[in-house]
């Protein structure tokens, strides 16, 4: 079985070698709301990450910078919960992570920007790591790999207090507990 299970590893790490080969490009200026930056997200030129269907990434690559698994953060409009199309070859990746590695699990952390009441960003950023979860699932992930959270205002990403910033915080954290 040991052996069986070391074949597969060096298989699906070829896959990834061949179906990774584009590095993922970093976004100036920090998130989807923001219209200063390069639009680039880590895909490919056909828009779809790793090999087509989001499978045969290695586990090494959910911290290779390179791969579509080290992008972790899903950004959110202003009082919006729904995963924009610019985020769903993201999300795909991870499905196929996650379809892929049973034993991997993962915690889905919904944020918000400041503006509203505690009960209405905390209801919110639940809304957003539900869509997530329900998309990751759409995708054929395992319910039982996923749990939410919403922390609302409660951890933003940047302290000040204009757009640049709450847009930043407008997010959902995909953080691995297992692998």
């Amino acid at each position: 079985m040991k052996k069986f299970l070391y074949v597969c590893v060096i298989a699906l790490t070829a896959v990834a070698a061949t179906g990774c080969g584009k590095k993922a490009t970093t976004r100036a200026g920090g998130d989807a709301a923001s219209t200063s930056g390069t639009a680039g997200t880590g895909t490919g030129a056909d828009g779809a990450y790793g090999a087509g269907s989001g499978t045969g990434f290695a586990a090494g690559s959910l911290d290779d910078p390179s791969s579509p698994l080290s992008q972790r953060k899903i950004y959110f409009g202003l009082d919006r919960y729904d995963v924009t199309d610019e985020y769903r070859s993201l999300v795909e990746a991870h499905a196929g992570y996650l379809r892929s590695s049973p034993s991997a699990a993962v915690t889905l952390e919904g944020h918000t920007d400041e503006r509203g009441s505690r009960e209405y960003n905390i209801a919110l950023g639940e809304r957003r790591s539900n869509a997530v979860r329900d998309l990751l699932v759409a995708l054929g992930a395992s319910a039982s790999q996923i749990t939410t959270v919403s922390y609302g205002e409660e951890k933003p990403a940047s302290d000040c207090h204009d757009e640049s910033c709450w847009s930043q915080n407008r997010r959902v954290e995909i953080v691995y507990t297992a692998r």
